[in-house]
Parts: structure tokens; sequence; C-alpha cells
């Protein structure tokens, strides 16, 4: 009887000790295709990551930055077209 008591105690603080563990934070839901996207939704998230980064945390405030260059640079497949005549300073 004294066995299935601890056996029992045991079982449950495993139990216990692997939901705890499972509960980590959650996973931003917006994508970096979602912010590159939706231009308003970015905006609004550099501004809270400049303020309360870590709060948001690192993970969406550095895929917000990476979003933000996206739009910037774009997707990178457009070539470099130098002018055809060289500039006069």
């Amino acid at each position: 009887m004294r066995k299935l008591q601890n056996l029992t105690a045991t079982l449950v603080v495993s139990a216990a000790a692997l939901l705890l563990s499972a509960c980590g934070k959650p996973q931003p839901t917006d994508s970096l295709e979602s912010l590159v996207a939706d231009p308003e939704r970015l905006k609004l998230l550099r501004e809270q990551c400049k303020t309360e980064r870590t709060r948001l945390g690192d993970e969406l405030c550095d895929r917000v930055a990476e979003a933000t260059k996206r739009r910037f640079f774009g997707d990178g497949k457009v070539p470099y077209n130098p002018p055809k005549e060289s500039p006069k300073f």
C-alpha cells in the first residue's frame, strides 16, 4: 500500500512538472510575411518595440526589424542598374 502511495505521488509530481514545462511564452502570431504585407501593423509594432521591447520579446522585435528591412530593400531580386551616363560633379 505504501509503494502505491509513493508511486501515485511520484506520478502526480511528474505530471505537474511536465505541465509547467509545457507552459512557456506564447509564440507571436505575426509572421514575417504578414508584417511585410501590413505596413500599419508593422509601424505600430516598431513603436512598441522601441518603448516596450522587454514586454514584447526579442523574437517579435527581431521579426519586426527584419520585416522593416525587407520593405525598405525589397526582395533583393532586382539587380543594380547604374545610370548610362556618369554623374557630373
